[in-house]
């Protein structure tokens, strides 16, 4: 798992921006995820549409995707996909 607590990126062509906590953490998945985007799932944590809700407030274009699932608990989730270049200046790790 990744332990970024800290972020600092180009979205786009706009000027650097600082992600800090959560936010970062998940910002810097779904630039590790590129095209495939990121899933609950697949990269676990309790609120991923708080964090993407967070990232679209600064500007980061996200789509989310609705998958289907199968099994014994059948039902759909989310696939959010980064819809912006994303360039990542600096970390921050624990």
């Amino acid at each position: 798992m990744s332990n970024v607590i800290g972020l600092t990126a180009k979205v786009a062509d706009g000027p650097e921006q600082t992600f800090k906590g959560r936010f970062a953490w998940a910002l810097d998945r779904l630039v590790a995820a590129g095209e495939k985007g990121c899933t609950p799932i697949d990269q676990p944590a309790p609120r991923w549409s708080h964090y993407v809700y967070g990232l679209r407030r600064q500007g980061v274009a996200i789509e989310t995707v609705t998958e289907n699932h199968e099994g014994a608990y059948a039902g759909h989730h989310a696939r959010y996909v980064l819809n912006v270049p994303v360039t990542v200046v600096g970390r921050e790790v624990r």
